[in-house]
Order: C-alpha cells, then sequence, then structure tokens
C-alpha cells in the first residue's frame, strides 16, 4: 500500500504513537529535535545586515537531513507536528524551508496525543504562523548574541569554558542576592506566651496578642518571666466570640510553572525530573489494549485554559463519584495572566475516565506520582470550594489580651477529590486537633491552668529552591514555559550553583560571574530589562512588532555596555602564600573545568599545577591524605589526595577529627 502521507515529529516515542494512531496510510518519523541552527563555533548573526541569522545543519544531523529527504521523495503531502509553542514551530518551519523545500508542506497541531484529537487535527491542517516562527528566532539571536560576547569577558577575567546567558544570568543573580541576604542576616530573639485554658473538663490553648491594646513584643526571657507572673495574678474571661464559614477554593489546573512548583513541593521532583516524566506522560505510553496513548495534554504551557469537551467530561465524572452536591452549577474557569498563549490548554489527563489506580500496572513509581498529581488538580479544580466553621476568641486578663482560634472541615468540596490529604491540610487538622475550642460565651470566666514562654528567633530568607526560583522567574515576567527548568539545569551544569538537599546554593565561582556581570552590565542583567525583552517577543508572536525593533533596541546599549567592559576588564591574578615545587616561584589560584586549582605564577614556563585541599584528612586509617573537591557526570563529591593508592570518596564533607 502507497502510503499518501509523511509525517514528521520531534522525538521517536512521539511517533511511535501518532504512528499508531494515523495508521498505515501515513509515514510518522522523528527529526530528533533541531536539526537546523545556528553555527556552534561563530556569532552566526550578520549585526550589520539587519542581525540577519546564518543557519546550518548541526553537527551529527546530516545522516536525519538525508532521511527525511528520503522519506518525503514521492509523498503527495509532508505534515509538521512538532509541538505546538514557538520552538516546535520554528522546527518545523526549518525542516520546511532549508531541507525538504516543497510547495505541499502542511502545519498540524495538537495539544494531546489521543485518537480523538490526532484525527482532528489531521483534518485541519494550517500554513505555519510566521510569527511565532519570527519570535523565536528573535530569541534565539538574543541568546546567541549575549552568550558570543559575554561568555569571552568570562574568560578574560576568570577562566576558559564559562558561559553567560541573558536568561540564566538574571536567575543567577536573583540566588545570589538572595545568598547575600542570607550572609548579612542577623538572628532576633523573640518570645511568645501560650495559657493553658480549661473550661469544665474541656482544655484548649492561648496565645498572648496585645498588651494594652498594643501587639505584644516580648525581646527577652527576662521580659517574658516578668510578663507570666503578672498575667498569673489576672483573672482570664471571654471578651468575644466571633463565628464564621471560610471557603477554599480550587487551585487553577496546572501550568507548566505551577506543575514543576507542586512536584518539588510535594514529591521533591527537580524541575527537570518533572519534565522529563511529563514529556513522557504526553508522548504516549502503552496501557495495555489503547497502547501508546498520550495521558496528559502538552507540559509547556502558560495557560490554565480547558477545552470545553473536558469540562464537560470532568463535571460528569464528579457527579457519578463524588455527588452532585460537589458540583457547582457553572463551570470553574480561572484568570489567564497577560500574553498567555491563549491557543494552549492547561496540563490534565487527556481523559479522566483514565484514574490513576487502573494505570499502575503499565507506569513507573515516577510516572504514576507525577499523573496523579495532575489527575487530582484537574478534577478538584473544577469542583466547589472546601468549607470550614470557624471559631475565633478574643479572651481578657486584665490589660492583656489572648487569642484563640479553631476550625472544624463541614464541607469537604474539592478536597473530596485527593486521595490523601495535602500537608497543609494535615497541618490544618493536626492543629485544630491539639486546640479543639469548647464552647464559649461572652462574659464566661476560665480557668488558666499553666503559661508557656517559649524563645524563638526570626529566621533568614530561604534559599531559591527550584519550586520557589521558578515562581520568583514567573511573578518577575522572566522566562517562559519552555525554558524554566533549562534554566536551573544550565546554572548547575555550570557550576554556579548547586542542588543541596533540594535548594540552591551558589557557588565561589557563580559569586565571580554574577558580580561581573552587574558591575559591568548592570542594565542588561536587570530583572525588569528582561522582563520588558520577554514580552516584546510575545509582542513579536502577536504580530504587533517586529523582531528587527526588538533586536536594534536590544543592542545599542548591550554595545556600550560591552565595548567598556572589553577596555577595563582584567584577568584577576589570586597569589597564595604557598610556591611551586619545581621552580621556586608562587602559585595561583586559577579556575578549570574540575573547579580551583592551583598553578604555578610563571606559566607556561613552568606548567606544575596542583589540587585544592579542603584541609579535612582522609578517614582511611593510616592514609594521611586530604580530601579534595572533584567533579564526574554524577556531580561533586571528595576525594583522597592520595588517589589512586588511596580511593576514598564521599558525597559529604566529613568532620575533621584531628
Amino acid at each position: 500500500m502507497k502510503k499518501k502521507g509523511l509525517v514528521i515529529v520531534e522525538s521517536p516515542t512521539k511517533a511511535k504513537t501518532i504512528g499508531k494512531i494515523l495508521g498505515e496510510s501515513f509515514s510518522v518519523v522523528s527529526s530528533m529535535g533541531h536539526i537546523i541552527d545556528l553555527p556552534q563555533k561563530k556569532l552566526g548573526v550578520d549585526i550589520e545586515n539587519k542581525f540577519e541569522p546564518e543557519y546550518v545543519t548541526l553537527t551529527g544531523r546530516q545522516k536525519v537531513v538525508t532521511e527525511l529527504k528520503k522519506e518525503a521523495k514521492g509523498k503527495e503531502t509532508v505534515y509538521i507536528a512538532t509541538d505546538p509553542d514557538r520552538e516546535g514551530e520554528a522546527i518545523g518551519w526549518q525542516i520546511k524551508e532549508r531541507i525538504l523545500n516543497k510547495a505541499n508542506i502542511l502545519r498540524v497541531t495538537f495539544h494531546e496525543i489521543t485518537p480523538s484529537a490526532v484525527k482532528e487535527a489531521f483534518k485541519h491542517p494550517r500554513e505555519f504562523d510566521l510569527n511565532m516562527v519570527e519570535a523565536q528566532i528573535g530569541r534565539r539571536i538574543l541568546d546567541r548574541i549575549m552568550g558570543y560576547f559575554l561568555s569571552p569577558l568570562l574568560w578574560k577575567k576568570i577562566a576558559r569554558g564559562l558561559s553567560a546567558g541573558r536568561v540564566q544570568s538574571v536567575a543567577l543573580r536573583l540566588i545570589i542576592e538572595r545568598e547575600r541576604e542570607i550572609q548579612k542576616f542577623v538572628a532576633r530573639e523573640y518570645w511568645e506566651i501560650e495559657a493553658q485554658l480549661a473550661k469544665a473538663d474541656s482544655e484548649f490553648s492561648a496565645k498572648l496578642d496585645k498588651i494594652d491594646s498594643q501587639k505584644a513584643e516580648i525581646k527577652n526571657k527576662e521580659e517574658a518571666d516578668r510578663l507570666c507572673a503578672d498575667i498569673q495574678t489576672q483573672q482570664f474571661r471571654v471578651a468575644q466570640v466571633k463565628k464564621s464559614e471560610k471557603k477554599r477554593y480550587p487551585d487553577a489546573p496546572f501550568i507548566t510553572s505551577t506543575l514543576q512548583q507542586d512536584a518539588f513541593n510535594r514529591l521533591r521532583f527537580n524541575a527537570n525530573r518533572t519534565m522529563s516524566i511529563a514529556q513522557q506522560l504526553y508522548e504516549g505510553i502503552d496501557i495495555g489494549t489503547d497502547n501508546p496513548v498520550g495521558l496528559i495534554t502538552y507540559m509547556r504551557t502558560d495557560s490554565p485554559r480547558v477545552a470545553p469537551e473536558a469540562i464537560s467530561e470532568v463535571r460528569d465524572y464528579i457527579a457519578r463519584s463524588f455527588g452532585k452536591e460537589h458540583l457547582p452549577e457553572a463551570p470553574n474557569y480561572y484568570k489567564v495572566k497577560k500574553l498567555a498563549q491563549e491557543a494552549h490548554e492547561a496540563i490534565r489527563p487527556t481523559f479522566v475516565s483514565r484514574h490513576p489506580q487502573g494505570l499502575k500496572n503499565f507506569l513507573t513509581p515516577d510516572q504514576i506520582k507525577l499523573y496523579e498529581l495532575i489527575y487530582n488538580r484537574f478534577v478538584a479544580s473544577q469542583m466547589k470550594p472546601a468549607i470550614y466553621a470557624v471559631t475565633s476568641v478574643a479572651i481578657e486578663a486584665g490589660k492583656y489580651q489572648f487569642n484563640a482560634s479553631g476550625s472544624t472541615l463541614i464541607f469537604s468540596g474539592f478536597m473530596a477529590a485527593y486521595a490523601k490529604i495535602d500537608e497543609e491540610n494535615a497541618e490544618e487538622q493536626e492543629k485544630e486537633k491539639k486546640n479543639v475550642l469548647p464552647v464559649l460565651a461572652e462574659g464566661e470566666l476560665l480557668e488558666l491552668l499553666k503559661l508557656l514562654p517559649s524563645q524563638h528567633f526570626t529566621k533568614p530568607p530561604a534559599r531559591y529552591s527550584d519550586s520557589s526560583l521558578i515562581k520568583a522567574l514567573e511573578e518577575d515576567g522572566i522566562g517562559r514555559p519552555s525554558t524554566y527548568a533549562p534554566i536551573i539545569y544550565t546554572l548547575i551544569l555550570r557550576d554556579y550553583t548547586r542542588r543541596i538537599k533540594g535548594y540552591l546554593n551558589p557557588t565561589e565561582l557563580g559569586f565571580k560571574v554574577s558580580d561581573l556581570l552587574v558591575e559591568y552590565f548592570p542594565k542588561i542583567i536587570d530583572v525588569k530589562f528582561t522582563a520588558a525583552m520577554e514580552e516584546e517577543l510575545d509582542q513579536i508572536e502577536e504580530g504587533t512588532l517586529k523582531r528587527l525593533k526588538v533586536l536594534e533596541d536590544f543592542y545599542a546599549p548591550f554595545k556600550v555596555s560591552l565595548e567598556f567592559a572589553q577596555g577595563n576588564i582584567k584577568k584577576e591574578v589570586i597569589t597564595t602564600d604557598q610556591v611551586c615545587a619545581q621552580c621556586g616561584k608562587p602559585m595561583i589560584v586559577k579556575w578549570g573545568r574540575r573547579g580551583k586549582f592551583l598553578s604555578c605564577s610563571d606559566f607556561p614556563t613552568c606548567k606544575n599545577s596542583k589540587s585544592i585541599t579542603s584541609g579535612v584528612k582522609c578517614p582511611q586509617e593510616g592514609c594521611g591524605g586530604e580530601l579534595i573537591e572533584r567533579r564526574s557526570v554524577r556531580g561533586f563529591f571528595y576525594g583522597c589526595s592520595n588517589f589512586p593508592k588511596c580511593t576514598f570518596t564521599s558525597r559529604a564533607l566529613p568532620e575533621d577529627k584531628e
């Protein structure tokens, strides 16, 4: 049977899934991602000629190009079904324009890889959206210009092999600024006083809130003890009882940033791991008789919009599974942020009928965890709010006012969609169990059982995690759904920051790189400037702004800063008190691929170098060596300076026992 159509997608998994959906009348092949890009070893942008890009076939991809041309030969129509975002549009356009160059090439997009969605998309192919392509080309050129010109400055000042990126440099700046806040932070002592009270046989606690109508601020133990002594003499009386209902509304279905945040907070998945698993769920997984099928919609999106048919399906499911009392009269709709891509949908299960419990035999543990997170969030998003009965009590003890509160869940609403109560609710319910309020009336006297003063210290701001950094980037308008995970991955790969116990700790190298960029490029490495650039890229996609205008507006101030930096940056030389064992000259600190090391100051005449030890003795008995920080494909670790004689390694630095 002659196949009438060729379909080109990015990945082999996606090709396999779509191939089974479309059947034997189509050939479905993979481009293996990008094929055409700017050259790797030169700028590839003609700045003097309206920033015209130079495109080349990527190294090692010529075989793919040959295969695509061979597959396209004789086909009636070629369909480009790359991902439905700017990058996918640009990949497809490059294939059309620079590889196949045929007239009968059409664009097909879908946001879920299911039989109905894919077949419907092929009924309505379209031409390429050149505004989307222009926006992606603009982003690529901006990133190339910054990386190409800034990286050599880092080589000149610090070490060869370093790199700087337009958005990653701003993300690094945020991490560095947070670390400096932590370093400058001075903890402040404060105390709280809690009263254990009783009415008849019921006990509960209340916290000191005000003294003489002013907010209670207790600075030290002496002050706390003095207040406790005075409070002990007072009579406790109920001054006010307020009863109300509090509604807790469901969250919107996931978009890329909120999925990455929730996956970190609940599952401890970093952003890269989350997106890798989500890609697997989107592209298709064998689930028995329906194999393979995409289980979730496209995972790079900034829109909480949901297709009407999906809303109809989930509302039917809610009514059947939880009862009509959990179903709102009209669907819940969620606010779309400015410049979100409206054509996209939220991340949701492709079929609500595919409950996580029924897929456990087909998915890996990580896949089922992430799918369950997405599934529950989507179902919950179309349910009624949970309702709590809240009681707040003000208690007077002379000039002192204590407050007590408690809440009881009276209608589960959307919370019924979660198989397990989330951590936040678990904490709330635990507090309620510890402090169940009896029925109280204004004017009632209460018995003081004891006072519990407690010491506390203010805490520094937390280091960024994947979750909180992505949230900060999104709130500041920096980056887009496809860039969050790569930004963090690149910062770690370059050793500008390290992920320790889930949090991003900047390295000494990270500080040096960020400080240099901020010193010489304060406007370019600025949060507001970068956010404005992102908005302008969005406007190119909307067709309201031209790519050339954006590039010209960026390059003019960048060139001024660049020329100043090129004329003023000098190599940093850090001399140590150690001398070269071969020539006697001072040893200096240098940076290499594996971190800091000591090099002879007379290099290249003398090429002697040695590692910088941690100062911690190797714990192997009788070794006598010191531990050195080393780097492998799995990350950083500590190894003995006597390697290969001693092969001790450790992920963490043991304490020096001497």
